[in-house]
């Protein structure tokens, strides 16, 4: 079954492709599973200073997809999820994974390092081009933060909401939970990369957001916990990552940002505005989930998550803005405008992605697909 949903989701990411695209979705799947020889390989540089040769299909396929991704229009789907897929592979050994120790031998390997900051330096270049920079950096911050928080808090209906509300199946409730898995059996996990340091206000409240996430170091408690009960009470694979190849890009994309937002500390303003997005928008979406399930007649355990969340992110939200951003804003006032920046591209990157979810959901119900 696994191998049948992966092939689905090749198979849509090969309708989006321009036809004049060099590579397909298979020339692609071919690429990355050889990036995953390299990446389990013994002392990765060293064999690549003796055999250079061994990475060039893969090299031929990063070259390949950045131009389809972010250089042409339409760009490519197919190239978008294996350049994302890509980073994420590399961008995961930041976390520990409770496994074969084995695995974290090329952590700090040179060549995934330019691989890294050779496919991020155009892709980034292509997400900051989806906005208008020079505009947020003239508006009042605070009042920006202010007017944007109270609007995301309770948005209007979308149609996208409405079928998740009103018509999506149980089995596409299912297939939501599969995707959504990838981020919520191992939430809160990039915040803590961002916590070390001099010791202040605003350290201390992302410290407390850090650890309602982690159910205060109980594991009975943790927010990831209570997502995998949901999944239990389908019979569905707990394992973080079960569901990798289910993941449309732009949901990755959403990781990968994150990734590289709390490994550069130049970057830490715009990761806190994208966090204070992340909460204060977080009720809304998971209100639809909560009403799906509700309607579908699901138990306690299997929308459990989606109260817990609908609660606690209201204050996370609040907390984030009020004990955050506008202090940051105060504390850096020629750089706040990145504040804005990352609750705009939060929003951006994060709408694109629940409609991405949406749409693979709404195909696995037409094709009958079950996970």
């Amino acid at each position: 079954m696994q191998g049948n949903l992966a092939m689905l989701s090749l198979a849509e990411a090969e309708v989006e492709r321009a036809p004049a695209n060099l590579l397909s979705a298979s020339d692609y799947e071919e690429a990355e599973q050889q990036f995953v020889k390299l990446l389990e390989m013994e002392d990765l540089d060293q064999q690549l200073a003796v055999q250079p040769a061994i990475a060039n299909k893969v090299e031929n396929a990063i070259a390949i997809a950045i131009a389809e991704a972010y250089e042409q229009e339409p760009s490519s789907g197919a190239a978008h999820r294996f350049l994302q897929r890509i980073l994420y592979r590399i961008n995961r050994l930041k976390l520990f994974w409770y496994d074969d120790l084995r695995h974290y031998t090329n952590e700090r390997s040179f060549y995934l390092q330019q691989i890294r900051n050779r496919i991020e330096a155009a892709w980034q270049a292509w997400e900051l081009s989806l906005l208008d920079v020079e505009s947020i950096q003239q508006q009042d911050v605070k009042q920006a933060l202010a007017e944007r928080s109270t609007i995301d808090l309770d948005p209007p209906l979308s149609e996208d909401s409405r079928y998740l509300q009103e018509e999506m199946t149980e089995a596409g409730y299912r297939y939501l939970l599969a995707i959504a898995s990838f981020d919520g059996l191992v939430e809160g996990s990039r915040l803590s990369r961002i916590l070390g340091g001099a010791a202040n206000e605003v350290q201390c409240m992302l410290t407390r957001v850090l650890m309602e996430e982690y159910g205060g170091g109980r594991l009975t408690r943790k927010h990831s916990t209570f997502f995998a009960q949901m999944m239990a009470e389908f019979g569905m694979n707990t394992e973080p990552e079960a569901y990798f190849d289910l993941v449309p890009w732009e949901v990755l994309a959403c990781a990968n940002h994150n990734f590289l937002l709390t490994e550069r500390k130049i970057y830490f303003l715009r990761y806190n505005g994208g966090l204070t997005y992340f909460e204060v928008a977080g009720p809304a979406a998971y209100r639809n989930y909560l009403a799906a399930a509700q309607r579908l007649g699901l138990s306690a355990a299997a929308m459990g998550y989606w109260e817990l969340h609908i609660k606690e992110d209201e204050r996370h939200g609040q907390w984030m803005l009020q004990d955050v951003a506008l202090p940051l804003a105060q504390q850096y006032p020629a750089e706040a405008w990145e504040l804005v920046l990352g609750y705009d591209q939060e929003k951006l990157m994060g709408d694109r992605a629940a409609a991405a979810v949406v749409r693979s959901v709404r195909k696995a119900e037409q094709s009958g697909l079950r996970v």
